[in-house]
């Protein structure tokens, strides 16, 4: 547009606008805006003005104190760029409108609209209950008022604000345009959550927030299903972490619920495994934990029945293992039934003695590979006085101090866990658990990849002296390869070298990784239950002065 033209059309509008100002205050306040998009300059606190007609200059600047309408100003900006504008640059915009929206001064709750944004700062009064905030493309509201057509439903808990803080709440939602569709967000929307000043993260009561998931949609995408995620403006990408995803299929609803505030979007994501591999699994998972249960109690009560035949230091190893999973599979059975009641009590409960039993399985399994570099490479001199007394110590306490650190710390974070919805009905599946993600990674994840790589070196010491042996023994003994091979795979089970499959499980890997992840970890049991009777066997066919010996001198 040339100069000329620009000043015709800006005279144009100010005639116009000035014969309707007489009319009421409304278009007063119009015409001021006109004026401020025409002449490029909006008035700011304390007098400072910087241009608006050029949005480049208005987001290279945050003031530390806004009004609203310098935040409409940003916000008919932010609206533009989605026609013109890449996306990368649309994402800094974005960034800097919540700074913007957190810095604004009002006296009460506003809303704001701008075609594709919309607004509501919320002023609380220093007693807050919650807030329940509705919204469609042309309304929002914090009230009690019923929006037809309602888009969003959001629910902030009362934890958000402590009592008597008078601070502001932010809500922001944006529909991009249909260009951007590849990013997989559902119908375009982003929703944007803040609190003025203030970093939320790590709330107990979660944040919720729902959106309608219509069949035409379900009919363009069905090989997907939704998943809440949260925008990392960082690294520009969508993350899965603090938040979980609850597919109300038959209301047609999306529900999301996040322990920290940001901006949220539920995107439209190829599920890692498909539906029948998801029960097909879930029914291995069932049955192969019920039949190791089975089978370790029988180990009990085999090595209870028949111990006084023998007292060697490593099948009371094997037994303490045993006893752990026992402690596993009977808490993690009937988790699902637990977390559906409506008392959190019997939840609390399970929640704490599977997180015990877990580590207690680790660090048994750290123990085999202990007990076994002292077998085959410390070999001699390894008298340990009272060895099974310091192992149980070990064994036992260092899970239930884990656990009752995390209990002191954070008293509610063994609740409810919701896991990945069904496809089919939309249900979430919860479980009793640890519901903190950041310490159910440093102590299962990171305890087991501890375990893991010391075992794995463990079994790679075992092999190198099983093939040793079969060099120097090869032309005294048949069958020594098969002998091996079972010594080497009952090993590996003792070793829970088989809980590694996980970590290869992804990509192309993902499905058959969890297949083999669930029959092998499922067994876990039964294998150790066959471990045993042949273990018993040999023993019972040994003669006197070989490993019983040596073991019996340890235990004194």
């Amino acid at each position: 547009m040339s100069k000329g033209a620009f000043q015709q059309k800006r005279h144009n509008l100010i005639s116009i606008s000035n014969q309707y100002s007489v009319v009421t205050g409304t278009m007063k306040s119009r015409l001021f805006y006109i004026m401020v998009l025409l002449t490029g300059r909006l008035a700011m606190n304390e007098g400072n003005k910087y241009p608006c007609s050029n949005y480049t200059q208005v987001l290279s600047y945050v003031p530390s104190v806004g009004d609203v309408d310098s935040a409409r100003c940003w916000m008919e900006f932010v609206n533009e760029q989605f026609k013109t504008e890449n996306l990368s640059t649309i994402i800094k915009s974005v960034e800097k409108l919540e700074m913007f929206l957190e810095n604004i001064a009002l006296n009460e709750t506003t809303s704001i609209i701008v075609e594709r944004l919309v607004a509501h700062i919320f002023r609380a009064d220093g007693h807050f209950t919650g807030l329940n905030i509705s919204a469609s493309q042309e309304r929002v509201t914090s009230d009690s008022d019923h929006v037809a057509n309602t888009t969003i439903k959001v629910h902030l808990p009362k934890e958000l604000l402590k009592t008597n803080e008078n601070n502001t709440i932010i809500f922001c939602m944006i529909t991009s345009p249909e260009k951007y569709g590849q990013l997989g967000i559902l119908d375009g929307r982003i929703v944007g959550l803040a609190v003025s000043k203030k970093t939320v993260l790590g709330l107990q009561d979660k944040v919720n927030f729902s959106m309608p998931l219509q069949r035409p949609t379900l009919e363009s995408q069905a090989d997907k299903q939704p998943s809440c995620q949260f925008f990392n403006f960082s690294t520009n990408q969508f993350y899965q972490d603090g938040c979980t995803t609850e597919w109300k299929r038959d209301e047609g609803r999306v529900v999301c619920s996040c322990d920290h505030l940001t901006y949220f979007a539920v995107l439209m994501v190829s599920p890692s495994i498909s539906e029948s591999d998801r029960e097909i699994l879930s029914y291995i998972t069932l049955i192969g934990c019920s039949l190791s249960l089975f089978f370790l109690v029988v180990t009990i009560v085999l090595y209870a029945t028949q111990r006084g035949t023998g007292t060697d230091i490593s099948l009371k190893v094997h037994i303490n293992l045993s006893v752990a999973l026992i402690l596993l599979n009977l808490h993690f059975l009937p988790s699902q039934h637990v977390a559906a009641l409506s008392s959190s009590g019997p939840c609390i409960y399970v929640a704490v003695l599977l997180h015990y039993s877990l580590l207690a399985t680790f660090t048994w399994t750290a123990i085999e590979g202990f007990h076994l570099y002292l077998l085959l490479v410390r070999v001699f001199n390894i008298y340990v006085r009272r060895y099974l007394l310091k192992l149980s110590l070990v064994g036992w306490g260092f899970p239930a101090v884990i656990v009752i650190v995390i209990a002191i710390i954070d008293k509610d974070t063994y609740s409810r866990v919701t896991l990945q919805p069904s496809k089919t009905n939309g249900t979430a599946v919860e479980m009793c658990y640890l519901s903190n993600d950041v310490m159910k990674l440093v102590t299962t994840v990171g305890l087991f990849a501890l375990v893991f790589v010391f075992n794995l070196g463990m079994l790679a010491v075992t092999m190198r002296r099983l093939k040793s042996l079969r060099t120097e023994q090869t032309s005294r003994e048949k069958g020594r390869a098969r002998r091996d091979t079972c010594t080497v795979l009952g090993i590996t089970c003792l070793l829970g070298i088989t809980w590694g499959i996980i970590f290869f499980s992804f990509g192309q890997l993902t499905t058959p990784g969890l297949y083999l992840f669930c029959v092998l970890n499922s067994l876990q049991g039964f294998f150790i239950f066959l471990w045993f009777c042949v273990f018993k066997w040999k023993t019972e066919d040994s003669q006197p002065g070989s490993d019983t010996h040596y073991t019996n001198s340890r235990s004194a």
